[in-house]
């Protein structure tokens, strides 16, 4: 299925991220925690695409399996090191593999290369090629707390809106700790007339180290009742594991409730975790 279909559903629904694994050795790992996951029937599951193309194979692998589950997925796919002819190559293995949805993605620029003379520069290049390529529902990413290589926030949506001429169905948000936030950024959005779903990401922290990294990846911001949370309870992994969960299990509630109806999770391939924030919301999400 489309997950431009799904979108239309009108009933609080998650869907999960899991990421492949960077070697052969880690394969049957992951792959057993991405079938526990799948069978907590999310709405869809994203299978992300290591810097470069590196899990490239992987990535198409998960994602026919899930397929095959009768779970909808959403392949990544990142450009900024691929040429045309890779790019081309990933589409026809994701089409014959039956994958329908795609979230085109410019990736990461790697230290020190040099970013003249490249077949792709920005998401909305990739785009454009899904695009023309054609049979695919194309997602892309959206930053509530601005793209941390742009020069502000309007400039940003500016480039954004440039992905949804290319192509882009849906866009999905980098992950935030404060839902307010959210809400100002999509406000914003229709005041620049961008109407189109936008899939709320949430991460649910259950390590304290995961913070440093966290906020360096993505740039966000972290309140003052998360940095709480994280300050009483990040020496104990059990603790913070719940309080973790907790906290984001009251940002999807709070996002359901104030009509937002399809959430993200960013899984981190922990079946445990998102088991638990499936049951903490199972009167809700059914």
């Amino acid at each position: 299925m489309k997950i431009s279909e799904i979108l239309k559903q009108t009933t609080p629904s998650i869907s999960i991220e899991v990421f492949p694994p960077k070697t052969d050795a880690a394969y049957d790992a992951v792959e057993k925690a991405v079938v526990e996951i799948a069978n907590l029937k999310p709405s869809f599951m994203s299978v992300t695409y290591g810097a470069g193309g590196g899990t490239s194979s992987y990535t198409v692998s998960i994602a026919e399996n899930l397929q095959k589950k009768g779970v909808t997925a959403l392949a990544h796919l990142s450009c900024i090191s691929s040429t045309k002819e890779t790019v081309h190559s990933q589409l026809v293995k994701l089409r014959d593999a039956g994958i329908e949805n795609i979230l085109a993605l410019r990736g990461d620029i790697p230290e020190g290369m040099a970013t003249d003379n490249l077949d792709y520069r920005y998401a909305s290049d990739l785009a454009q090629e899904i695009k023309d390529f054609g049979g695919f529902c194309i997602g892309g990413a959206c930053y509530p707390e601005g793209h941390p290589d742009s020069a502000n926030q309007n400039d940003d949506i500016e480039n954004m809106k440039k992905k949804i001429d290319a192509g882009c169905e849906f866009l999905t948000t980098q992950m935030f700790f404060d839902n307010n936030i959210l809400y100002s950024y999509l406000y914003k959005l229709k005041m620049h007339g961008i109407d189109l779903p936008i899939i709320p990401g949430i991460m649910p922290v259950t390590s304290a180290k995961q913070i440093p990294r966290i906020t360096k990846l993505s740039g966000c911001c972290l309140p003052p009742r998360f940095k709480s949370i994280a300050d009483r309870f990040g020496d104990d992994n059990d603790a913070m594991t719940q309080a973790g969960i907790a906290y984001a299990t009251d940002q999807v509630i709070d996002l359901f409730a104030n009509g937002i109806n399809h959430v993200h999770i960013y899984s981190m391939n922990k079946p445990e975790v998102a088991k638990k924030i499936l049951e903490n919301l199972s009167y809700i999400v059914k």
